[in-house]
């Protein structure tokens, strides 16, 4: 399958990661712009900015963790952390942050590969769907979501995991079906991901999100979108 109009942004310092991995994404049709320290970075998303971005974490003159910060205050461009910092964490504070997956270096680009696919394709257009819980609204042709009229900027991995919900309203996801939906097969066991996420959404939509009353939690077993409201 050809990926030739997917833009993507591959940010790392080490020469021979930089290479392998631009390499492996031309070859399976990526069109894929480099940088090799955060300024370069900075300067090539307003140039040209990506459907996707990989960023390494430690980089000269500007790091990663302020790269990743200035683009989220500003877009909503999908980034796939790359770091050799590895332990819980690192990984949900960045999660937290709104990146929407992390990998540990060192990783085969296979798994790279599919966890850019995966990425990707959260960013399909979805069965249209409006007025699905009480004033909350999702506009799937512009992937967009409101709360009684007021617009309520989301990530792409909130988008599609509230659609995903949206789309089976009242009844329970559990939460490796979510993984599975939302990350991919290769997610099953990642629950802290959908934590994560929910956790962000309920900051987002909730009036009182330590009260849920759109994303419910069903102990043991999962979520679902409140069909009483």
């Amino acid at each position: 399958m050809s990926y030739a109009k997917q833009h993507i942004l591959l940010v790392d310092d080490d020469p021979g990661i930089l290479l392998a991995v631009k390499h492996a994404l031309a070859a399976h049709g990526y069109e894929v712009t480099t940088a090799t320290n955060g300024i370069e970075a900075l300067a090539a998303f307003e140039h040209k900015p990506p459907e996707l971005i990989l960023l390494d974490l430690i980089l000269p003159r500007c790091d990663g963790l302020e790269v990743c910060r200035d683009i989220l205050e500003q877009s909503h461009t999908p980034i796939i952390v790359l770091s050799i910092r590895g332990s819980e964490a690192d990984i949900v504070s960045l999660l937290d942050l709104g990146v929407d997956d992390y990998l540990v270096k060192p990783f085969r680009l296979a798994e790279l590969l599919a966890r850019v696919r995966a990425v990707l394709r959260r960013t399909g257009k979805l069965p249209a769907a409006r007025d699905v819980c009480g004033t909350m609204e999702i506009d799937t042709e512009k992937h967009s979501v409101s709360v009684a009229g007021r617009p309520v900027p989301l990530t792409p991995t909130e988008y599609t995991l509230l659609a995903e919900l949206a789309g089976n309203v009242g009844r329970v996801l559990t939460t490796r079906l979510l993984l599975q939906r939302v990350w991919g097969p290769q997610y099953s066991d990642a629950t802290e991901y959908v934590k994560v996420v929910v956790r962000r959404l309920r900051a987002k939509l909730e009036p009182d999100p330590a009260h849920p009353q759109y994303i419910i939690t069903v102990p043991c077993l999962g979520y679902r979108l409140n069909d009483s409201l």
